[in-house]
């Protein structure tokens, strides 16, 4: 995997073969932060990056200016390798949380102006996470929430649904918080 743009533009990101995760491909990351390029000012913007796996999509926010991001993943391997490769690129932009989502959602008192989840394909309740990030307040007004996730799901009916995108096999839901509409 590599660093699409950006500060580390280019800069390769190799964790370790063991990892229980399935990253998000290149393109589909580099189709992703399309979008956001249009959507939010990076340098202004508090991230969270849910099920954060190698941390792909942290280190390409922390790279492209975003000063307070929020890995989070409830495996150890995955939470060390993170803060590993944090330490690797000198960046102190990163701050690294192992714990289950869910409780995590609920538990923390802060509000993001992105938050981002690609949880296992598996997971039995994936529509419930933008649930959860709306019932836990976690956007700040205008900010913006990403569900990764498998073609079979459709997010469309729920609240502040904003669009649909699909990458190969890789599939973003998009959610804009706008309280007031």
């Amino acid at each position: 995997m590599r660093i699409i743009a950006g500060k580390y533009k280019r800069r390769r990101i190799l964790p370790p073969k063991n990892l229980p995760v399935r990253p998000t491909t290149d393109r589909a990351r580099e189709g992703l932060f399309n979008i956001l390029n249009n959507l939010l000012d990076f340098s202004e913007v508090r991230a969270l990056d849910l099920f954060a796996g190698t941390g792909a999509i942290s280190f390409e926010l922390v790279s492209r200016g975003c000063p307070n991001v929020t890995a989070v993943d409830r495996n150890r391997h995955c939470t060390e390798w993170i803060s590993k490769a944090a330490r690797n690129f000198g960046t102190g932009n990163i701050k690294v949380r192992q714990a289950d989502m869910f409780r995590f959602v609920k538990q923390n008192p802060g509000k993001y102006d992105l938050v981002f989840a690609d949880p296992p394909y598996h997971l039995e309740n994936i529509p419930a996470i933008s649930q959860q990030v709306f019932e836990n307040n976690l956007l700040e007004t205008d900010g913006w929430l990403v569900v990764e996730h498998p073609a079979n799901i459709d997010f469309s009916g729920q609240p502040w649904f904003h669009s649909h995108r699909k990458y190969g096999r890789v599939n973003f839901s998009f959610f804009h918080f706008t309280p007031d509409e």
